[in-house]
């Protein structure tokens, strides 16, 4: 059994739903503590962080993950017991294998060696660790980052352990993640008998052309080459009492924005206003903004992970933008250079979640071979 499989093992048998850490900060801490980082917990409201560095100058690299995970779903769905690392088929399967355990034990290991092969590199190393990011992110990873602004510790190099890989490891590499802004809209009538319209104000009528509008428009100002065109998508509309015969008072849709660096959210809310006002009926809204979109530029860092990719496992990756929100959401605006590198993607949060073992080492080598490109 390899190092990065046995500590990944360790880390999927702990039930780290958010914001539960179920103590695999302390172990990783542990860890890092021999290798002769210093660990500074911190946490905020619920939620378990740890900020643990290895040197005092520049250029720092962070390695930046989570370790909480997401409900299971059905157990009894599940081939083994979700909590319970299970071999199987050449294959690891566990809540977490793949989003993020496996990315954590492969970056502590790569670390551990590379401590061992260069003791006097130039620089320094931390890791970020939160178990707040798969649920509102609100005392993780961002709370960590106000800290370390405010204290003037700067982030030069971030690597992220999210499942980035497609159809095999190493393909792609996400060098950004769109934004998220989320809103509701409450669209105001007049309730009354269905069978006397004129007495009523339907909101549903009301909002029908407009929303067919916002579905068409084209929200970008110019357009981008790394993601795909700004999303405009409706998640939900409820209105009505239920009863058959009656015009509901209002209507309510949730919808949400997936969107460039094109366009701020800023742009997004105002032009989304003006389209609404056109069609001269009462309204309000209600945003919420999950986080900007981010793009690291080619520099040393991409380099090193292109260089590093083709070493290890002889492909040239894809620089991706695609996916969900990340939290190098939180870490990108600081001015560093964000990477997402990681195992397959492709049963994240699914019932029997699982990693393929013959990547965990090639991952290992591959974070590892970064550090000794940038160091």
């Amino acid at each position: 059994m390899t190092a990065t499989l046995a500590l990944l093992k360790e880390l999927i048998n702990r039930p780290s739903i958010t914001p539960d850490d179920a103590g695999c900060q302390k172990l990783l801490g542990e860890y890092l503590e021999l290798l002769g980082f210093t660990l500074e917990p911190m946490r905020f409201g619920v939620v378990d962080n740890l900020w643990a560095r290895f040197g005092t100058k520049g250029p720092l690299l962070v390695f930046a993950g989570h370790t909480d995970v997401v409900p299971t779903g059905p157990v009894d769905k599940w081939t083994s017991p979700p909590f319970s690392a299970t071999e199987r088929d050449g294959k690891l399967y566990g809540r977490g294998a793949t989003d993020m355990k496996s990315g954590l034990a492969a970056m502590l290991v790569a670390t551990k060696n590379f401590l061992v092969a260069h003791p006097n590199f130039k620089g320094s190393i931390a890791f970020l660790l939160t178990s707040d990011e798969e649920g509102p992110s609100i005392d993780g990873t961002v709370k960590v980052m106000d800290t370390l602004t405010a204290r003037n510790e700067k982030i030069d190099y971030c690597i992220i352990g999210e499942a980035s890989s497609e159809y095999k490891l190493g393909d792609q590499v996400r060098v950004g993640r769109r934004g998220s802004l989320s809103g509701k809209l409450t669209v105001f009538g007049k309730q009354g008998h269905i069978a006397y319209p004129h007495l009523t104000i339907n909101p549903i009528h009301l909002a029908l052309r407009a929303l067919d509008d916002l579905t068409k428009t084209t929200w970008d100002k110019t357009k981008s080459d790394a993601f795909p065109p700004t999303s405009f998508q409706i998640s939900n509309i409820h209105a009505g009492t239920g009863a058959g015969n009656v015009v509901p008072g209002t209507m309510e849709v949730l919808f949400n924005f997936r969107f460039s660096t094109a366009v701020t959210h800023e742009d997004l809310k105002a032009r989304l206003t003006e389209v609404l006002t056109q069609y001269q009926f009462k309204f309000e809204l209600d945003w919420t903004l999950g986080g900007n979109a981010f793009l690291t530029t080619p520099g040393k860092l991409i380099q090193a992970t292109q260089a590093a990719m083709k070493e290890v496992v002889h492909l040239d990756p894809i620089l991706s933008t695609g996916g969900g929100t990340s939290d190098g959401r939180f870490i990108a605006p600081t001015g560093a250079e964000v990477v997402e590198i990681g195992p397959l993607n492709t049963t994240a949060h699914q019932v029997d979640e699982h990693v393929i073992i013959a990547d965990l080492e090639p991952l290992t080598q591959i974070y590892q071979r970064i550090l000794e490109k940038l160091f």
